[in-house]
């Protein structure tokens, strides 16, 4: 039986992964078909996770999860911006599409 951990936000229970980076990766624990994350365990036990690609495409033992911070309910509530204050989003739309 896999223990979760529980997100800080949320409290939703959530893996904890390891990237080829070497960076820890939140996802959910129900594998999903619609994730771009491959997850699996090591020989030491630890969750390793990757992006599947083209050429590294999903191996039979993985499974695809969604990253935690894509269905988060609580990362998805946006504070509303105070008065003078741009949203970066907005200002990276604009420069990456001049018209």
């Amino acid at each position: 039986m896999t223990r979760h951990a529980i997100c800080a936000d949320c409290h939703r229970p959530i893996i904890w992964t390891i990237t080829e980076a070497r960076k820890r990766l939140a996802v959910d624990p129900d594998p999903d078909p619609a994730g771009n994350t491959a997850i699996h365990r090591d020989g030491t036990g630890a969750w390793r996770s990757r992006r599947p690609t083209a050429e590294l495409p999903i191996n039979g033992w993985e499974r695809l999860h969604k990253p935690h911070v894509a269905t988060c309910p609580a990362r998805a509530e946006q504070l509303t911006l105070p008065v003078g204050v741009t949203s970066l989003a907005t200002h990276r739309r604009k420069k990456a599409n001049p018209r």
